[in-house]
């Protein structure tokens, strides 16, 4: 199998995948090594297709017309950071990504696709075992968010939520 075949049929898992699929498990499925994979990814980026990583693996973005798109800014610390995302995914938002303004890197991103209580509680937990600091720790904890849901109902929904609790800014 050539290299782009291999990335055909990588795009074709991800596209046939709802749930994110790991470089590790590409990497055994096409018996390779998982740094291949990562490269895979990378050129599949740099030709357009739009394929995010995310603390469980590789996702196809897939835009959904029917879907509410909406950022929010909040300031919390560490320790309410599992609150203010299971707050999110409790009233039927997916927590897209997390997004904080560095002094020399301007604006930093970290995709998450946090869709879970599950997704939630492995996010936490990567974050204890590889004893990483989470973006928000650059910011004083003034980060945005960027969230999915169904629709405006579930909006009004998820942020009142997060008023309520004190996570989003100028409260």
């Amino acid at each position: 199998m050539t290299s782009e075949e291999r990335r055909v049929q990588i795009e074709g898992i991800l596209n046939n995948n709802t749930e994110p699929v790991t470089a590790s498990y590409f990497a055994k499925e096409f018996s390779v090594s998982r740094q291949v994979i990562v490269g895979d990814i990378a050129l599949m980026r740099a030709g357009g297709l739009k394929i995010s990583a995310t603390p469980r693996g590789y996702v196809l973005d897939r835009e959904e017309d029917s879907q509410c798109v909406f950022t929010v800014a909040c300031c919390h610390d560490e320790k309410t950071m599992g609150d203010e995302l299971y707050a999110i995914v409790d009233n039927g938002g997916i927590v897209h990504d997390v997004i904080v303004e560095h002094a020399i890197y301007g604006e930093l991103i970290g995709e998450l696709h946090l869709q879970s209580r599950y997704d939630v509680e492995l996010f936490l937990k990567k974050l204890a075992e590889n004893k990483v600091q989470p973006l928000l720790r650059l910011t004083d904890g003034i980060h945005l968010h960027t969230i999915k849901c169904k629709d405006e109902e579930t909006k009004k929904r998820i942020i009142n939520i997060l008023k309520l609790k004190k996570f989003l800014l100028n409260q």
